[in-house]
C-alpha cells in the first residue's frame, strides 16, 4: 500500500489529476506548460516561479511593485506575472495555500508565459519556493485599461512594449468583456 506523504503548507499542493488531464488539450508555452485562451478557464496549472527584493537585480526598485505600491506578503501577497495573460489587479488562490495573491508586479522573463512569479521577502524562501507546477483558481479579473494606462509610459522596453501590445489586442477583441471586472457587461 502506497503510503500518502504529508503536505507541506509552505508549498502548494499536488495539482488534481482532473487539473492536469484538461490541461493536455491546450497549446503549450515555452515552458510546455498550457496556455490558456478563455477568462472562463478560471482553475488553471501553471509554472510558478518565486522572487525576492533581496535578489536586488538592476532596475528592480527594492521592495515596490511595477504599479508603484509596496509588495505585500500577509493574508494577501504580491505576484508577477505577463499583464496580457494576468492583467494588473488579478486574483488567485493556489491550491494548499492559504493566503490570496494579487498581480501587482511583472518580469521581463515572464513575458510571452503563462508563468507567475511569487513574491518571496527572503532569498531562502525564494529559493525554497523554487520552481514548480501549481493549480491556481482565479478569483476576479484585473483591469487590462489599468495594464494599459501603466504600460503606456514604458514602451520603450521590449517587454513592456509586448505586453501593452498584447493588452491592447485582448481589449480589441473582446476577451476583457467575458469576464466581472473588466468595466465592460
Amino acid at each position: 500500500m502506497a503510503v500518502k506523504e504529508a503536505h507541506n503548507p509552505a508549498l502548494p499542493a499536488p495539482v488534481s489529476s482532473h487539473v492536469t488531464a484538461k490541461a493536455q488539450k491546450f497549446p503549450k508555452d515555452k515552458h510546455g506548460m498550457p496556455k490558456y485562451h478563455k477568462a472562463s478557464h478560471r482553475t488553471r496549472l501553471v509554472r510558478t516561479t518565486s522572487f525576492s527584493h533581496m535578489e536586488n537585480e538592476p532596475g528592480a526598485p527594492g521592495r515596490l511593485n511595477a504599479s508603484g505600491g509596496i509588495l505585500k506578503y500577509g493574508t494577501v501577497r504580491s505576484a508577477a506575472a505577463d499583464w496580457s495573460v494576468y492583467p494588473l489587479g488579478t486574483t488567485f488562490k493556489i491550491k494548499g495555500q492559504p493566503h490570496t495573491y494579487v498581480v501587482d508586479d511583472y518580469g521581463s522573463s515572464l513575458v510571452g508565459t503563462h508563468t507567475i512569479d511569487i513574491f518571496k521577502p527572503s532569498l531562502s524562501g525564494m529559493r525554497h519556493w523554487g520552481t514548480r507546477p501549481a493549480e491556481i483558481t482565479i478569483i476576479q479579473w484585473g483591469s487590462y485599461e489599468r495594464s494599459l494606462k501603466l504600460l503606456k509610459g514604458r514602451t520603450r522596453y521590449p517587454h513592456c512594449y509586448k505586453m501593452y501590445v498584447g493588452c491592447k489586442r485582448k481589449l480589441n477583441s473582446g476577451f476583457a468583456g467575458e469576464r466581472p471586472g473588466s468595466g465592460r457587461s
